[in-house]
């Protein structure tokens, strides 16, 4: 099944932290990297007094399963060097799993669409640069639709490549 995955860092060699996240996941047979959104940089949201972010979406292809892919990006996360802090706060590392074809998955510890995704620009904006006509499962429109009602748009700023 294909779906999307969301990360963000704020510590460290940021775009390396991309990099390697991407990497890392590209290297099992059982789930492939199909393309990258560009990388952006974003102004914290919540806890807003750290520094900048990094964002970008990949779209992926698995064979395994939802919680098995959460499972995998939070092992990915400690194996990076992330450590627990305060929620929404600064972290070299976060993936998140945006959507997964139309699945609908709502249990305890996985929430299938992201539950924050329509209110995150910074998510939306690179989500909606590789599939602006998805429709979001559970709200009926499309991501372009979300990411241009999304609040904090000018905080979401295309990182030139060097």
């Amino acid at each position: 099944m294909n779906g999307f995955l969301g990360f963000g860092t704020n510590l460290g060699d940021r775009k390396e932290n991309l990099a390697q996240a991407i990497n890392a996941l590209n290297s099992r047979p059982d789930l492939t990297v199909l393309r990258t959104s560009g990388v952006y940089e974003t102004e914290p949201w919540g806890l807003t007094d750290q520094p900048k972010f990094l964002n970008m979406v990949a779209e992926i292809s698995t064979s395994i399963a939802p919680d098995e892919l959460l499972e995998r990006v939070k092992k990915l996360e400690q194996d990076m060097g992330r450590e627990h802090g305060p929620r929404l706060g600064p972290r070299l590392i976060d993936i998140d799993i945006l959507l997964l074809e139309g699945l609908v998955v709502d249990e305890p510890d996985l929430i299938i669409p992201h539950a924050s995704l329509h209110l995150r620009a910074f998510v939306l904006v690179p989500l909606a640069e590789l599939a602006p006509d998805l429709v979001h499962p559970v709200l009926g429109v499309t991501i372009s639709h979300l990411a241009e009602q999304a609040d904090g748009l000018e905080g979401v700023i295309p990182l030139l490549q060097s």
